[in-house]
């Protein structure tokens, strides 16, 4: 959850990491610290609070000079947010500092263990005992700093991505990762760590993504070694070009990233299609499939797992697998699917999704899925990410990087690959006519212009947020493939502006719901003139009747919903299957303007972060 970065080289080191903070700190922004060698000295710096904080603090306080650095923006997990508890932590003599993302399971006997040999700690945190456990380590073995954090590790049980100096030894910084990402950024007789690598993509386009286990040594004017923590044998490293540029991850004149994400989908959509569906061919071609189709068209049933919006996406993809495939489909969050004891079967396929392809849950099913002898496909947005490489074929997304927290584009892009594989699988298992598959592939061919259609409803959309910005509940309804819209809908609204919100399939709302209707709760529905169309206008009919609130999700030109809403938002008509994909957007920019109204932090809400890779 946490973000570090670090930097050792020629350069003046505290601008690289201070921006590379700024740009990482969607990951965590409860607390914020950074330690900088000047040459004969470590100055450091942390506070509660944002990175801002953190900079007006820290060139108030201490010199910024120095060409080696690391710093972290923190999501508490051990020890609640304030300036001790913050990153960087220091073991006792003062040598050693490290920064961690990840949670080490057993510190507290560790602990207990180190107080027994007279160390003492100043904060709650997981994160100063691992470093106090490297300086015993280093100190009771004699051994150099590498030698030392890789025995300290293969003590510890939990996840870890970290950066370690000591003072004593100031040509070098040791990194290692476990179950959280870590990036090195290799330059000219300089090294960038971080734990993506958008902190350092102005200085540089090829970056090794350490492997879980693995470990690092990084030197200025000399090669970097990298080690597994396990056995101490040598890897090989492989260096990737970076494809993400600055301006991707700048704003680019939007107040927020948020909005700039939601308004980058129909590009994003036409990107994810990119060589993938020729519709001119009449062909969908995904190599992921293609190379392994027997597996697919022979699974007994697929898995999907995912967090969050991911999870809501492979809801979409549920609806549409079974429709389109005829193939059966269960869809489970990670997190529980984790810890219990599920039915896995050689013939299954396994979809896992996230964003970011760091999830830590979604990891760990992969892994019990792996083990269990099924086909693990991955669908993710981060190339080079952990689920990219643990899965044995996969398809990314190619919605560019997503800063706010709040997914957006996320979610449309994996419902777009997700749709591309039904149809491919459809179509090869004959349980759609030719001439119906070239009839998706053209109207899919459009949905990004027709995003940008429901897009033009932005001005709207902002007026009725005004009128119910200070509802304390909101309802959301939907039907078919759109009711895991209506639940994503909720999630939207809960994460930015902290208004209470439920989705629910429509006719639920008579089974407990309905009573919460008063002239104080607003009810989103998604009614689109497809599939049970006159069932969600009964469903509004109850609501009205018991002076509910309605905005309405409708299709162009309808009339039916309309006499009824007290306002309706309308999308292009579309395929049913494909309605999601338009349904959503209104919904996110009803959640963006409401929170902006009541003045939240869209882009970094609170208690939350971008990417969950601790429990």
């Amino acid at each position: 959850m946490c973000g570090i970065v670090g930097y050792i080289g020629h350069r003046d080191a505290y601008p690289i990491v201070l921006n590379g903070l700024k740009r990482l700190e969607y990951r965590g922004y409860d607390s914020a610290g950074i330690a900088i060698y000047d040459g004969t000295d470590l100055k450091f710096s942390k506070t509660k609070g944002k990175v801002a904080d953190l900079e007006a603090k820290l060139e108030s306080e201490v010199s910024t000079n120095g060409t080696i650095a690391i710093g972290h923006t923190r999501w508490a997990t051990h020890g609640v947010p304030n300036d001790v508890n913050s990153h960087p932590h220091f073991s006792n003599s003062g040598d050693l500092v490290i920064i961690h993302n990840g949670i080490i399971e057993n510190y507290q006997p560790l602990k207990t263990e180190l107080m027994n040999r007279g160390f003492t700690f100043q904060s709650d945190t997981d994160t100063e005992v691992l470093v106090n456990l490297i300086e015993d380590v280093k100190t009771k073995e004699k051994v150099k700093l590498g030698k030392a954090v890789q025995i300290a590790l293969n003590q510890t049980i939990g996840a870890y991505a970290i950066a370690v100096f000591d003072r004593n030894k100031p040509n070098e910084i040791v990194v290692a990762r476990l179950g959280s990402p870590l990036a090195i950024g290799v330059g000219e007789n300089e090294f960038f760590i971080a734990s993506d690598a958008s902190p350092f993509i102005e200085f540089t386009k090829e970056a090794i993504y350490l492997e879980d286990g693995e470990m690092a040594v990084v030197r200025t004017h000399k090669d970097m070694k990298i080690r597994k923590i396990h056995d101490d044998s040598l890897v090989d490293p492989y260096i990737q070009e970076l494809q993400m540029n600055l301006e991707q991850i700048e704003k680019g004149g939007y107040d927020h990233f948020m909005l700039k994400e939601i308004y980058e989908q129909p590009q994003a959509i036409r990107d994810t299609f990119r060589g993938r569906m020729l519709v001119d061919q009449g062909l969908i071609k995904m190599a992921g499939i293609d190379d392994h189709i027997d597996k697919f068209l022979n699974a007994r049933r697929i898995l999907i797992v995912a967090c969050g919006t991911s999870w809501h996406a492979g809801l979409v993809a549920e609806y549409i697998f079974e429709d389109l495939a005829r193939i059966p489909v269960e869809v489970e969050y990670a997190s529980e699917f984790r810890y219990r004891n599920p039915v896995i079967d050689k013939d299954d396929i396994l979809i896992a999704i996230s964003q970011s392809g760091e999830t830590a849950d979604t990891m760990a099913a992969i892994k019990m899925a792996k083990d269990k002898g099924a086909f693990v496909f991955g669908v993710c947005n981060v190339v080079g990410s952990s689920i990219s490489r643990e899965a044995h074929a996969g398809a990314y997304t190619h919605a560019g990087p997503e800063i706010g927290v709040a997914s957006t584009k996320a979610f449309t892009t994996q419902i777009t690959v997700l749709t591309l594989i039904a149809l491919q699988l459809a179509k090869k298992k004959g349980k759609i006519s030719t001439s119906d598959f070239h009839r998706y592939l053209q109207e899919l061919d459009t949905i990004p212009e027709k995003v940008e259609k429901a897009l033009g409803s932005n001005d709207h959309i902002e007026k009725i947020a005004a009128i119910y910005k200070d509802a304390p509940n909101c309802l959301y309804l939907g039907r078919g493939f759109n009711f895991p819209v209506a639940l994503e809908g909720a999630l939207k609204l809960k994460e930015i502006s902290y208004i209470h919100a439920e989705g629910y399939p429509a006719a639920e709302m008579k089974h407990g719901p309905i009573a919460l209707i008063d002239e104080q709760m607003p009810v989103v529905v998604i009614a689109t003139r497809k599939g049970h169309y006159e069932k969600v206008v009964s469903n509004i009919q109850e609501i009205k009747s018991r002076s509910g609130k309605i905005i309405g999700i409708v299709t162009e030109g309808d009339v039916d919903v309309r006499d009824l809403a007290d306002h309706v938002i309308e999308v292009p008509d579309t395929i049913e299957f494909m309605t999601p994909l338009l349904t959503t957007i209104p919904l996110q920019l009803l959640s963006y303007h409401i929170a902006v109204m009541l003045d939240k932090n869209v882009d970094q809400p609170r208690n939350l972060a971008k990417s969950v890779t601790v429990e």
